[in-house]
């Protein structure tokens, strides 16, 4: 994948035809995250989607541009599964909540396929910039919801003003990912919940005098 590719011209979409888009989109992504992008033929997603070469094309004029829409269809579904534990986060505890709800789903599935996103960077960031930026921009989406929640336990008395929530954000995603990584390596949650601990308790160690106190206490 070397360029982007377009989407065939915008043209509004009947119900039925959205659903045809979305059933090829859903089809590529998911061989996509088993097989890999290049591993992933257009006849392939033809044949899963249950639809035509000529529907596919109808949508997509080639590859570059379903790989687009799957890399947003994959973010909006990482994002939809973190987005409730992150949307509100104000704690170390929430923090924690988070990091352990994280741990399950990765162990429930013994670390299989790692993460979406991640997989995707792996293979595109560096064949194909317009990729890249998508990802990217996912990535920094992710750090920003982490960072908006450190800033509230700054706010909120429980962290060192001091620190940078941004840093903070992107070494969490950072263990995330390369935890992810050994998981599906080891096929086990144990490196992401080792990962994971480790970043959390760089966050924790910022914790202020009093506040660590209390949690000890508690």
């Amino acid at each position: 994948m070397t360029s982007a590719g377009a989407e065939s011209p915008a043209r509004r979409l009947t119900a039925r035809g959205a659903l045809t888009r979305d059933r090829i989109v859903r089809a590529a992504a998911e061989l996509m995250h088993a097989n890999g992008v290049a591993g992933t033929t257009m006849d392939q997603v033809v044949e899963a989607s249950g639809t035509s070469k000529s529907q596919l094309y109808h949508y997509f004029d080639d590859k570059d541009a379903l790989v687009t829409a799957v890399i947003r269809m994959q973010t909006a579904r990482v994002m939809e599964r973190h987005e409730p534990h992150l949307e509100q986060l104000s704690s170390l505890q929430g923090l924690r909540r988070w990091r352990d709800a994280v741990v399950r789903f990765v162990d429930e599935r013994h670390g299989a396929h790692g993460c979406a996103i991640g997989s995707l960077a792996s293979e595109l960031a560096d064949q194909s910039e317009p990729a890249r930026i998508l990802i990217n921009a996912a990535f920094q989406n992710w750090e920003s919801y982490l960072a908006a929640g450190i800033r509230r336990m700054q706010d909120r008395g429980e962290l060192d003003a001091r620190a940078d929530p941004a840093e903070l954000a992107t070494g969490i995603v950072a263990a995330y990912q390369g935890g992810y990584l050994l998981s599906q390596a080891r096929r086990s949650g144990r490196p992401m919940a080792l990962a994971l601990g480790f970043a959390i308790r760089n966050v924790e160690a910022l914790a202020l005098p009093q506040k660590r106190a209390s949690d000890a206490a508690s």
